[in-house]
Parts: C-alpha cells; structure tokens; sequence
C-alpha cells in the first residue's frame, strides 16, 4: 500500500481543491487529508474561513477518493503525522514548493501544479 497525506483549510471548496486532491490520490492507494481546525486558522494562519472546521470535513468526506481525514492544528505536526501514518508520499499544491522539503528525510515530496484561473481568494474577493 502506498500512503499518500496532503494538508490544507479546504475553505470555499472549489474545482482546483477537487482535482489536487484526486492528483494526491492518483500518486497511491490510500489518501490522508489533513484539515486546518478554526483554531489552528485563526491563531497560527492568522485567518478565519467562511465555512467552520466541520463543514469543510463534511465536503472532504463526501469525496469518495479520500480514505481519512484528520485535523491539522499545528504547523509542526507533519513530521509525526508521516511517521505515525506510515506515510510514503507527502503532496502539496506548488505554492508551497521548497516549503516542504525537510519532509524528504521522512517520505517523498510531491508538489502538485495548482489549477489555473482559480482559488479560494479569488472566489471570495480578496
């Protein structure tokens, strides 16, 4: 079984989020996503989403390519999150490129091209 693990807010869920994630999950057999709780958002984000932390489970849940979902509430909990896990692969939008790459001692880093032409800062104006 290849592992694959992928974090984000997954705030105003639109067509790019869908497709990074099904790419995330074409790289394995199994999909973690990991979703930023209100807390970490607004403390460490320094952001508050439009939809609180259960609704935006509810849309990742619905999906039926993602195997488990966690909540992400720290920037640091990656490192314990692939070893706990028994992750193989970490994926992450190309935003995030070289963010990420201390992960390489611990899995594979995948950075995934973002979706042209949309986003959720976009969708909600600013």
């Amino acid at each position: 079984m290849i592992k694959v693990i992928t974090y984000g807010t997954f705030d105003t869920f639109h067509y790019g989020h869908f497709f990074l994630l099904e790419r995330a999950k074409a790289l394995g057999t199994h999909l973690t996503v990991c979703i930023s709780t209100d807390e970490f958002n607004k403390n460490q984000k320094r952001k508050i989403a439009k939809l609180n932390f259960s609704e935006r489970v509810r849309i990742i849940k619905s999906l039926n390519f993602v195997d488990h979902i966690y909540p992400e509430k720290s920037w640091d909990q990656k490192v314990l999150d692939i070893k706990n896990f028994e992750i193989n692969i970490f994926a992450i939008g190309d935003d995030w490129k070289g963010k990420f790459d201390f992960l390489k001692s611990y899995c594979d880093v995948i950075y995934l091209p973002r979706t042209n032409d949309v986003s959720s800062t976009l969708i909600r104006g600013y």
